[in-house]
């Protein structure tokens, strides 16, 4: 048996044992997609196992994640920290092999994927990430940034809608460093693709900008290698090559949806082995000849590492600035003085919008922190997202074309503004992509309601603790006529539910401030701010709390007098104005009231115990909470003897003000609830 047949076999043996023994999982993928994953890792990917997070490693995305004892053999063979007894504990409690891949740059593993089309999106946004980085820190004979990313992507993921968005706006971009291999097996979980999917993918691809290669037997690793040399070469087009396997190759299931997802029977485990030759016992075989083969993989990429070591070392005598603000971006530091700038705002009754106070802020950091990026789904001028004079992310020479926005600057891949299109669902995964990728910060925008195009996203930006920044306007019923289609209702409580995201919903432009300083220093997950459309007064702070507040989640606006309070109020986001009209009216009849701001619930539970009761004392049992959204969730704050005031049905078409008293949302209406709690308690 040759060597590149060993070192083949010996993944698809690997990983059908992992299957076997945990008895759950996808053998049919690592079966078929074992030859492709071999060329891509023994002959062509920069990686080294010894230092795992070297910055222009290429990136490997496995976006078919089911597959994932297909990697996890790999990355044992090529010397990455996952012992053979990592790979017999697959699926298993604490093990390092969960049953999707989990982002570990420690392990090799880059990007969290299962979600089918994730991992499409993600690769793309490292693709952009590179780009991005290679234009700003590059110089001639200093290429510090050279890398490709690459994913192995399957029918499923080509399925949703997902991958078409992002497939899209990679073409137009033109990363000719993006890299695809497409495991074209003609199955899915429950039958042939030829029941749903039978377009003709490699022409929607061209029609995308990308190059597109067809490589008709998958098991032929000369062909592959060939595909993905003509691919590297190619550096304007972002490549698909359409490889055909057969899923379960040399099981008895071969080319049955019954393999991909599920065991073989015992029977069938070892006619597999038989077909391929392989010894049936003992399991986990490793030929030392395939494990040394593999490992020069890893020691060349130990040789690039340390020379690229040497050129950053150049680099830095010859650039130090640059190197400074290199190793700023990729220590994920931040900058001295960036916060210098960010705008105090003095007191206005009239106000502004905290969408607007957002702008000026994000735009006082922008100037502090380079590597700040992102933009918006086509709603820069609504969402007021736009870095103003830092340029739009665009492939140099493709034409300049107008942004509503008014984005000065450079067009080219070191502009700072993303135009995503209408592709919330893309700008989610793209931005998970760009953080994972490391050296940049980035931010989306988009309306509140529109959050749930973006659900699956931001749900794997938590569970992989990303440092991604969502914007989210137009957060209330307030934004008025456009009606219930666009006004949210249970979006914030639904984003409150997401373990891991930090909801942060600022009273005035002053909290809006704090909660972007907030949204930059919090590296450990993401952050999503929700902002008004409507202005709302900018508090006096002379009078009431500072709004640094905010830092605890919850603190104490105002109260009536010192001690403990007969009511307690606490409210968000516009909310608050209201609430305190109300809080001095019941002042004003004697009634001792506080008003607690809670702009965002997760950082409130992380204080101590002692905090939390000074700001909500256990023994004051009549409270109100105020936020115009689904009161889902606010009992815990309120208790059994408070109330609730918020909006839990749909919206309706009229003014905003219209809208904010028809639902109970005014001052009256507060007050009116409050004297209830009062009495009945």
């Amino acid at each position: 048996m040759d060597i590149d047949k060993l070192c083949i076999n010996t993944v698809r043996m690997l990983s059908l044992d992992m299957v076997q023994r945990a008895n759950s999982g996808h053998p049919g993928m690592p079966l078929g997609a074992a030859p492709m994953a071999y060329v891509l890792w023994s002959r062509f990917l920069r990686f080294n196992p010894e230092n795992p997070a070297w910055q222009d490693r290429d990136r490997f995305v496995l976006s078919a994640g089911h597959g994932s004892a297909l990697l996890y053999s790999i990355l044992h063979l090529t010397g990455y920290d996952i012992s053979i007894d990592e790979l017999k504990w697959f699926r298993q409690w604490g093990s390092l092999t969960p049953g999707h891949p989990e982002n570990n740059i420690k392990y090799g593993i880059e990007a969290t994927t299962g979600p089918l089309g994730q991992g499409f999106a993600n690769g793309v946004g490292m693709a952009m990430a590179e780009r991005h980085m290679a234009a700003k820190f590059n110089r001639p004979g200093h290429e510090i940034v050279n890398h490709y990313t690459y994913a192995i992507v399957s029918d499923g993921d080509l399925m949703e809608g997902i991958s078409a968005e992002a497939a899209s706006l990679a073409g137009h971009f033109r990363l000719g460093r993006l890299i695809y291999l497409y495991d074209s097996n003609g199955i899915t979980l429950a039958g042939e693709t030829k029941l749903t999917f039978t377009e003709d993918v490699c022409k929607r691809f061209d029609s995308y900008g990308w190059h597109v290669q067809v490589v008709s037997d998958g098991n032929d690793v000369e062909v592959i290698e060939k595909a993905i040399e003509c691919a590297r070469a190619d550096i304007t087009r972002p490549s698909l090559i359409a490889i055909s396997t057969h899923i379960g190759h040399g099981s008895p299931k071969h080319d049955s949806f019954g393999v991909h997802g599920s065991p073989l029977s015992p029977d069938e485990v070892i006619a597999t082995k038989k077909f391929y030759d392989w010894p049936l016992e003992p399991d986990f075989y490793l030929p030392e000849e395939a494990l040394a083969h593999f490992r020069k993989a890893s020691e060349k990429g130990a040789g690039l590492n340390s020379k690229w070591n040497a050129l950053l070392s150049s680099y830095g005598d010859k650039y130090p600035d640059l190197l400074k603000e290199w190793e700023t971006a990729v220590n994920r530091k931040l900058p001295e003085g960036w916060d210098s700038d960010i705008p105090f705002f003095p007191a206005d009754p009239k106000g502004i919008a905290t969408r607007v106070a957002g702008g000026r802020v994000m735009n006082s950091v922008a100037r502090h922190l380079p590597s700040l990026i992102g933009g918006s789904g086509d709603l820069d001028p609504s969402t007021n997202t736009t870095l103003a004079g830092k340029g739009s992310f665009q492939c140099p020479g493709t034409g300049n074309g107008t942004l509503q926005g008014a984005v000065s600057g450079n067009w080219g891949y070191d502009g700072s503004n993303i135009a995503f299109g209408v592709r919330e669902h893309a700008m989610g995964g793209i931005l998970n992509g760009i953080a994972l990728h490391n050296g940049l910060t980035p931010f989306g925008s988009t309306f509140l309601v529109f959050s749930d195009y973006m659900r699956p996203a931001i749900r794997l930006a938590a569970l992989s603790k990303l440092h991604v920044i969502y914007i989210f306007t137009h957060d209330s019923i307030a934004l008025g006529q456009d009606g219930p289609t666009h006004q949210p209702i249970e979006h914030i409580s639904g984003l409150r539910s997401m373990p891991g995201l930090t909801v942060i919903r600022p009273c005035d432009a002053n909290e809006t401030a704090e909660a972007w300083k907030m949204a930059i220093c919090h590296m450990e997950g993401p952050v999503a701010l929700i902002l008004s459309r409507q202005s709302v007064p900018v508090i006096d702070r002379i009078k009431y709390s500072s709004a640094e507040g905010l830092r605890y989640g919850a603190y104490i606006l105002t109260e009536s007098s010192p001690g403990t309070p007969d009511l307690i109020f606490i409210a968000t986001g516009s909310e608050v104005h209201q609430t305190l009209k109300a809080s001095e009216i019941l002042m004003n009849e004697g009634v001792k009231t506080r008003v607690v701001s809670m702009p965002t619930w997760e950082l409130f539970e992380k204080q101590p115990v002692e905090y939390r009761n000074t700001v909500l004392p256990p023994e004051v049992t009549a409270r109100v909470s105020v936020e115009a959204a689904a009161t889902f969730g606010w009992h815990k704050y309120v208790g059994a003897s408070g109330e609730t005031i918020g909006i839990d049905r749909f919206g309706a078409s009229a003014p905003g003000e219209v809208l904010l008293e028809k639902f109970g949302l005014t001052v009256e209406g507060i007050v009116n609830k409050a004297r209830g709690v009062l009495k009945g308690s």
